[in-house]
């Protein structure tokens, strides 16, 4: 990996690619070298407001599908022969899906649902396609409509059918329906709350590769929730979401070097992961470097760019960013001051697939279903 001195105007000022990694310095002596060793059921004929009392008291506190990015992984299985004209493509694939074939089921309730290949969006036949897809034990497909009972898209809002679904497509080996179902149970206000199913969910999605239930059972690990705590083994499986570019496992991994939870204590490679996470847009990494770099007792200090990262944190809402950025300023030189503030300002982040994903399933922060959930079993001792 090339070594690159002044990494952080590099970092601001050219273009970033997804996989790079960067190292924090001030001038070249300061290099820092990057190789490092987420049942309550309702009457038989409900009333519109019965319906919407119960929708209200399932949804509260729970995460939602936010641009159906569960769904956009799961691509056409079908495409159009080479010439063929798109009514022929749709008539080809209905004619199939009618005969049982799964894969233009599944094809047709992509089209249907994000209006592609020649049709208009229609949530209803997007939910029947799916659903035939399901009714044949295809696990994609029970899932994807587990999601769109939870979301209320092409058929009526149910949490409690959405968990019905999950469960059975994680039975039959999904890892995003078992961590879509672990989502449920760790809501602290559903009905369906149960923070002991939800690990033992995140542990058969970890064991099976998953890295959205590798971050969240290790940072269970990390809190002793439901399991008991243990450094070791949150470290390990939060390096794993880390490699898999989540943006908050970088975080967290940096947070673990710099306090020596799990490992030793090393503030260089805290400053990697830290850095690693700003890239993608993480507040608390750009409050964590703005910190180190501002005081320079753990690693070479640099108000210049420690004004930076609290200038870019203050966008986002944190108060303390802006008293930090502010004291900061005056210990700069009014030309620093303007150059610091512009490439603040020329800041891009660059979150990857896996942030992206679940960021807009689950919300930015998925450690607070954890948070929440301990804080409860607080207030009912």
């Amino acid at each position: 990996m090339k070594k690159i001195s002044y990494i952080f105007c590099a970092l601001i000022v050219f273009s970033y690619t997804m996989y790079a990694q960067y190292s924090w310095a001030k001038d070249s002596k300061a290099i820092l070298s990057l190789k490092d060793g987420i049942v309550q059921q309702a009457s038989a004929t409900p009333d519109k407001e019965e319906i919407k009392a119960q929708n209200n008291a399932e949804d509260k506190g729970i995460f939602s599908f936010m641009d159906l990015s569960f769904l956009k992984k799961e691509g056409p299985k079908l495409t159009a022969e080479p010439n063929e004209r798109k009514d022929s493509f749709v008539r080809r694939l209905t004619r199939q899906a009618e005969e049982g074939n799964v894969d233009a089921q599944l094809t047709l309730g992509y089209m249907y649902l994000y209006g592609e290949s020649g049709v208009d969006k229609d949530y209803e036949k997007a939910f029947q396609y799916y659903n035939m897809a399901a009714n044949q034990n295809d696990s994609i497909a029970i899932n994807n409509v587990g999601s769109l009972y939870f979301s209320g898209i092409g058929t009526e809002k149910s949490l409690s059918k959405a968990a019905q679904m999950f469960e059975k497509a994680s039975s039959l080996g999904n890892t995003e329906a078992a961590v879509n179902l672990s989502f449920i149970y760790l809501t602290k206000d559903s009905a369906l709350n149960n923070p002991r199913a939800a690990v033992e969910l995140l542990k058969t999605a970890s064991e099976a590769g998953n890295p959205t239930a590798k971050f969240l059972l290790g940072y269970a690990y990390f809190k002793g929730f439901v399991v008991e705590q243990n450094y070791k083994k949150a470290i390990a499986l939060i390096r794993e979401a880390a490699n898999a570019e989540y943006d908050d496992a970088e975080y967290m991994l940096g947070y673990m070097y710099l306090n020596g939870l799990g490992i030793t204590k090393n503030y260089g490679n805290a400053v990697k992961y830290f850095n690693l996470a700003f890239n993608q847009g993480n507040v608390d990494a750009m409050m964590e470097l703005g910190n180190i770099l501002a005081a320079g007792t753990m690693y070479t200090q640099d108000v210049y760019h420690a004004h930076i990262l609290f200038n870019i944190a203050s966008v986002h809402g944190i108060s303390s960013a802006v008293e930090k950025r502010d004291f900061l300023e005056k210990k700069l030189k009014i030309e620093e001051v303007l150059q610091a503030q512009a490439e603040a300002e020329n800041f891009k982040e660059k979150p990857s697939e896996l942030t992206l994903y679940i960021q807009q399933t689950f919300g930015k922060n998925i450690r607070h279903y954890i948070d929440e959930n301990l804080s409860k079993a607080k207030l009912a001792k």
